[in-house]
């Protein structure tokens, strides 16, 4: 567990000074392309289901429902100018090195599931994922992402628990960059 944090924090920090440009030069594009804030902050469900703000750069419209994209009936039709692109390169999440060096999220864990997705919270609780810090990629997310139905996903949640370990997350972090490079497993 110390472990993990330390490695979290030093990946944080160098992912930060790495990207620092290049978040500058997102944040001015999402502000100059559409109307609202550069972040959008989403109330999500922590370690515990304790609940957390957590930021993106903002992908959607501003007056979008609150719900999982997959929730909505048209969520081409939410997209902000550059929202298609900022998700399919998931360049949206880089804000989230922000709540891993506040100890909310982890590089690696499940994704942090919004406040009003009981279904998946409650799926979660039962099988004691609730107890993982969520993170900004995870098991589930490099088996299928928005693909995966949501028993589907508990069960890589559930897997990931179980399996936890250094060189599970080393792998895991390996295939994300794989999938983020080729946009697998991406719907919006």
């Amino acid at each position: 567990m110390v472990l993990k944090r330390t490695c979290d924090i030093a990946l944080a920090f160098v992912a930060l000074a790495a990207l620092a440009l290049p978040m500058a030069v997102l944040a001015v594009a999402v502000r100059t392309t559409s109307k609202g804030p550069v972040l959008y902050w989403s109330q999500r469900v922590g370690r515990g289901n304790h609940l957390f703000w957590m930021p993106k750069f903002r992908t959607m419209q501003i007056d979008t429902p609150v719900v999982a994209t997959h929730l909505l009936g048209d969520p081409a039709r939410h997209l902000t100018p550059l929202g298609s692109f900022l998700r399919k390169t998931s360049l949206d999440e880089l804000p989230q090195l922000w709540c891993i060096l506040k100890g909310e999220m982890s590089f690696v864990g499940p994704r942090p599931a919004l406040f009003n997705q009981e279904d998946l919270i409650a799926a979660r609780t039962s099988r004691d994922v609730h107890l993982l810090l969520p993170g900004l990629t995870g098991w589930a997310q490099v088996n299928g992402r928005d693909e995966l139905a949501i028993e589907d996903k508990v069960a890589l949640d559930t897997e990931y628990l179980r399996r936890q370990s250094f060189l599970f997350d080393l792998r895991i972090l390996a295939m994300t960059v794989i999938k983020v490079v080729g946009a697998t497993g991406i719907q919006h």
